[in-house]
């Protein structure tokens, strides 16, 4: 805030300045050159995920003891319970050395911080100048885990976004059943409408909040590709996943062999049953998934395995009603951040216009009851500043403790993977059993054919072995797919059981974090209006 003798030369210059600086003066109360609500922005940009984790003093460094500004800085009984380190995990942000949720004092810790963006060239020739540029980060990441080396480990990469999909891609095909955080989008429209630094300045938060939610996860955040990614130097090792058009045109190549005999009939890779069919290499497959699919959602068709976890589908509904609330709850913390906006600068215009009336009174004041009624409305003006300044300063901190409904809508996201997985392993379950009980029906025809024969018909009999090794290879399939389905639906369980126990933490939290800043703030407000009331109570008395 401004020390005292800025203070003075602020409520004496009010008078005197011209208009485009009387609304700098006004609206941007200079703080070692910076408002509050700018001081708190810088720091949680650059160093700070909780500007709230302060002690007042460190909020005001000038600030007099004999300053008329100390009367709202320190609201009477809510000053410490703002300011005090229990808001730094409670305002719905990770404090940056607590990704893995828990004490760095007492156990394993894993921070990541994204900075240093640096405009780079590609090594390829482009016929657009320029056309080939993009921007690496410098991922910093500090440790104690086993799995990173030596505990108190630093190290630092480059990446740019490209190896952050890549990422994302092959910890979606090695964890399914996770709830793996959603990476931030590619958002290329944007990367052209906003300026280039912003857009920077965006992706590299959005990058850094994405791998520290990825630090976070207890699985993750050991694991092979999040430890290659942070470490090795240079470019990238994991391999990228193979793109869905290279995927489909092997698919193409592929399934005239698997339909006119190149391959064992009904054939099955056991190595492709573990991943979801649709963007895979099996054409065939895909298309008697889809066969399955449709027979069961639009004929009817029951199919010989289903999901029979019961607790499982009503976990399922309870989350899907608990996305429509929390889309709502989402919207309406939006409008309260609106309106407390439009609260701020309303009272800053409001405490403008009575400076410019303060500025017209003295000019033209003639008896001594002018310039007394001069003095008032500067109080008047003054106070209407300090509001404006407040709600600022409060939807800064509103909005901290409120996003963690956004993030949690990201985890819904999440979530729905997840169950997609589920979902899609099922499938693969299905659609193999199908074809096993397709096998055996060909098979008995056949041998039923046959039998009519004496002694048997022989290219009968070698369709029926040929289709006997179908069937073989089928089982082995569907013994992976089954163990797949498994594996999935046991991650869905211990990631349901996190969750629902981080949403608890993290919502008591914020509404902790949420409550005592409105309470906080409103006394505040009120501390200042009160301080007008006493200063102007002598009008009350005089007209009586």
């Amino acid at each position: 805030m401004m020390n005292h003798e800025v203070q003075q030369d602020y409520q004496d210059a009010q008078l005197h300045v011209p208009h485009d600086d009387m609304e700098t003066l006004v609206l941007d109360e200079p703080s070692n050159g910076q408002s509050i609500s700018g001081h708190l922005h810088s720091q949680s940009v650059s160093t700070l995920d909780n500007p709230l984790n302060l002690s007042p003093s460190s909020l005001t460094p000038n600030q007099s003891p004999k300053s008329p500004f100390n009367s709202f800085l320190d609201p009477p009984s809510y000053a410490e319970a703002i300011f005090t380190s229990f808001d730094s995990s409670s305002n719905g942000h990770d404090n940056p050395d607590l990704s893995s949720r828990s004490n760095p004092s007492n156990s394993e810790y894993l921070y990541i911080s994204v900075s240093d963006p640096l405009k780079e060239q590609e090594l390829t020739n482009s016929l657009v100048p320029g056309g080939n540029t993009f921007y690496t980060y410098l991922i910093t990441t500090r440790t104690n885990f086993p799995e990173y080396g030596d505990p108190g480990s630093e190290f630092s990469v480059r990446r740019r976004f490209r190896d952050v999909v890549t990422l994302s891609d092959r910890l979606s095909e090695s964890y399914r059943g996770y709830f793996i955080p959603i990476r931030p989008d590619k958002n290329t429209v944007e990367s052209q409408v906003m300026q280039k630094q912003e857009f920077v300045e965006q992706r590299r938060l959005a990058l850094e909040k994405y791998l520290r939610k990825l630090a976070a996860h207890p699985v993750i955040r050991t694991s092979e590709e999040l430890r290659v990614f942070l470490e090795v130097q240079g470019k990238l090792p994991l391999a990228k996943s193979t793109d869905v058009a290279s995927r489909m045109l092997d698919g193409a190549v592929k399934l005239p062999r698997q339909l006119f005999g190149g391959e064992a009939v009904g054939s099955v890779d056991v190595s492709e049953v573990a991943q979801p069919a649709k963007g895979g290499r099996d054409l065939l497959r895909i298309f008697k998934e889809l066969k399955q699919s449709v027979a069961i959602d639009w004929a009817g068709t029951k199919p010989l395995v289903v999901e029979e976890d019961k607790e499982f589908l009503e976990k399922k509904d309870k989350l899907a009603e608990f996305e429509q609330q929390l889309s709502g709850v989402s919207q309406q913390a939006e409008s309260l951040v609106k309106s407390q906006q439009d609260m701020g600068e309303t009272m800053g215009e409001l405490g403008l216009a009575f400076v410019k009336l303060t500025k017209f009174e003295t000019e033209e004041a003639i008896f001594e009851s002018q310039r007394v009624r001069a003095a008032d409305l500067r109080n008047v003006a003054t106070a209407a500043v300090k509001s404006s300044r407040l709600y600022r300063e409060l939807n800064t901190q509103t909005i901290k403790h409120l996003d963690k409904l956004h993030e949690y809508l990201g985890t819904m996201l999440a979530i729905d993977n997840a169950f997609s997985d589920r979902s899609s392993s099922l499938l693969t379950v299905q659609t193999l059993s199908s074809e096993l009980v397709s096998l055996n029906s060909r098979i008995g025809k056949l041998e039923a054919a046959s039998s009519k024969i004496f002694g048997g018909d022989k290219s009968r009999l070698q369709k029926i072995e040929e289709l006997k090794e179908s069937i073989r290879v089928t089982e082995n399939a569907k013994s992976c797919a089954d163990r797949e389905y498994e594996r999935i639906k046991e991650n869905n369980r211990s990631e349901l059981e996190r969750i629902e126990q981080e949403r608890h933490n993290d919502f008591m939290s914020m509404l902790r974090g949420f409550v005592y800043n409105q309470a906080g703030y409103a006394e505040n407000m009120a501390a200042v209006w009160e301080k007008l009331a006493e200063e102007t109570s002598a009008y009350s008395r005089d007209m009586s």
